[in-house]
């Protein structure tokens, strides 16, 4: 074979090996640009909205939303949007999540209307607004989604599918009975109610009816001759005491309008707590915060919590409903400051305490009690009967018995009085502070609220904060509970004992572990755990403080060390900051889920910084 011939042999073999290159090159980029398109669908599919694929959407149209346009779709339960956005050159289609409002969080609906200077009504329709709530930590905040489109009918279809869906959300009140203290701490509730909740009420269309009250007992009689079936819930503006006599009210008409005065019965409607007093602690343990805003929207969204109540009936009186009632220190001290009226409230408080704290004697009492564990819940059973269950007791000498159905959470006291209640476990918390001396007393009452931590049922460390600067910066190291070992395997746990070479000792001589969240600044910069070894203080466990999970108190003054000087047989009580005089001897009963309030469980209360005094 020539020379040429092989040439050309050689050609055509290398043309068809460069064909049979190209058709594989082409069929892989083929195989590729199917596998794409597939995984276009699959993207397109995942991040098309769920609501879509498992609900039934009622309405769906084009709206604009900041300055792009968005696919909206509207279902029974959620409002959801998607960027319309073209195909990038490379083919790409935008893959980003949309954006979700759970429609169980919007307030209100209005139509969005550009209006002149001064013009009322009417005007060219620019969309629709959604107000609704969003959570920053406890709180409760207004936010607004804007929908802009220009179409009147559109705008108008939209606006009423999303007034009749949020008319069908339950639990929202449309008509509300509002009793206001216009004397409550520094006389502020009718201006709280007036700037902060009243034009919330009239966004989300809530209906009020207004009783500002003029004297004790005042809602009292109110409520009693009230058409309750004209309302959806009651709304008080004013401190823990206006709250536990409206609550008291709600019980006794629940009791009257059942015909059974002698037995507790739930009452029928749900009552909200505008916080508008000194301590507020009925509203930070239903809503954590001291917030009227956070309290009107828990009120407009229908968030309702079963509460636990408590019956403080001497022998042969009318009971009286509460929340938490305090002998001894707590009932003097309130007691000194009621005849301090015309102080200012704060130095009211500081006056009583200094003077109560000056004097301080211990009463000579019977202490019986039926211990009850959480969720001991019977609706329908009378705790105020002593029944067959066995009761302990126990005498002595004590300064300060308080029994608390709710945490009793506060700014002043962060995790609360009674750290280890809940809201609705049918029990409360017995603390009995026995006699000891004035500085260790002392250091009791700044245990609730000071830096070192505080005083649980178990006598352990639950809330401790610590100062470390590293790398020349200084931090906040937020200590949780519970003690862990050193072997402990835990995710929280992130630095092994070989980093810490010297391991304080606790005061029963063992390794103290605990997990912390990093606080730069007062802000939450990391949510990276870290583990330091810090000596638990021996002062957080006092012997002299007993506390125990009760369902039934009895109390009895056996000495005279707290008898009045004119002789009269009352004792000073403190009832929700309420003052009471009772005789010597008073039965406490615990109603599990006795009242409905507008909240949440919480575990802690907003707290600003304290220095740690009294």
């Amino acid at each position: 074979m020539s020379t040429r011939e092989e040439d050309r042999v050689e050609k055509e073999q290398k043309t068809k090996e460069e064909k049979l290159i190209g058709s594989k090159k082409r069929n892989k980029k083929k195989k590729k640009e199917e596998a794409e398109e597939e995984e276009r669908e699959k993207a397109e599919e995942e991040y098309k909205p769920e609501v879509e694929r498992s609900e039934r959407v009622l309405l769906r149209g084009i709206f604009k939303v900041g300055k792009r346009s968005h696919d909206v779709l509207l279902t029974v339960t959620r409002l959801t949007w998607s960027p319309i956005l073209p195909e990038s050159p490379a083919g790409e289609a935008c893959t980003s999540p949309p954006g979700v409002l759970m429609l169980r969080d919007v307030l209100a609906v209005k139509v969005k209307r550009r209006r002149a200077v001064g013009q009322r009504s009417g005007g060219p329709v620019l969309g629709v607004a959604l107000f609704y709530c969003k959570r920053r930590g406890r709180r409760l905040e207004e936010d607004t989604l804007h929908l802009h489109n220009a179409s009147s009918e559109h705008t108008h279809a939209w606006y009423n599918g999303l007034k009749e869906v949020l008319a069908g959300l339950s639990g929202r009140p449309r008509r509300v009975k509002v009793f206001i203290n216009p004397c409550s701490h520094k006389k502020e509730a009718v201006h709280v109610y007036r700037e902060r909740v009243a034009p919330l009420f009239k966004m989300a269309d809530v209906r009020t009816d207004i009783t500002v009250t003029e004297r004790t007992g005042h809602a009292l009689s109110v409520i009693k001759e009230l058409k309750l079936d004209d309302f959806d819930g009651v709304v008080c503006v004013g401190g823990d005491g206006s709250v536990a006599e409206i609550c008291h009210a709600l019980v006794l008409r629940a009791q009257l309008d059942a015909g059974s005065p002698d037995v507790p019965v739930p009452a029928s409607l749900p009552l909200g707590v505008i916080p508008a007093g000194s301590t507020d602690v009925v509203s930070c343990s239903v809503h954590g915060v001291r917030d009227a805003v956070t309290a009107a929207m828990h009120v407009i969204l229908g968030h309702v919590q079963r509460v636990d109540m408590c019956s403080l009936r001497p022998p042969g009186g009318p009971p009286r409903f509460g929340f938490c009632a305090m002998f001894g220190f707590g009932g003097r001290s309130l007691a000194l400051a009621e005849k301090k009226r015309w102080m200012p409230p704060a130095r009211r408080r500081d006056y009583a305490l200094l003077k109560t704290l000056a004097r301080l004697r211990p009463e000579d009492c019977r202490l019986s009690f039926r211990a009850g564990c959480a969720n001991d819940r019977d609706e329908h059973r009378d705790r105020d009967s002593e029944g067959t269950e066995s009761w302990s007791s126990t005498e002595g000498l004590f300064l300060s018995v308080g029994v608390m159905a709710i945490p009793c959470l506060s700014p002043h006291a962060p995790r609360g009085l009674a750290p280890d209640t809940k809201l609705a476990d049918g029990s409360a918390t017995l603390t009995a502070v026995g006699a000891t001396s004035r500085s260790e007393f002392v250091k009791h009452l700044k245990s609730y609220g000071a830096p070192g931590g505080q005083v649980s049922p178990t006598g352990g460390l639950t809330r401790l904060f610590f100062q470390l600067p590293p790398s020349g910066r200084r931090i906040r190291l937020l200590l949780h509970t519970n003690p862990l070992s050193k072997e402990a395997d835990d995710a929280s746990v992130s630095v092994s004992a070989n980093h810490v070479p010297h391991l304080p000792q606790n005061a029963s001589g063992q390794f103290v572990w605990i997990a912390t969240d990093v606080f730069v600044n007062g802000h939450e910069r990391s949510l990276v755990r870290v583990c330091v070894c810090v000596r638990a203080c021996p002062q957080l466990d006092m012997s002299f403080v007993e506390t125990r999970a009760v369902t039934a108190v009895k109390l009895r003054v056996r000495g005279s060390s707290g008898r009045p000087e004119d002789g009269d047989a009352s004792f000073p009580w403190n009832v929700d900051g309420e003052l009471l005089e009772l005789p010597d001897e008073v039965l406490i009963g615990v109603h599990g889920r006795l009242i409905a309030l507008y909240g949440e469980e919480v575990d802690e209360a907003e707290s600003p910084a304290s220095c740690g005094c009294i």
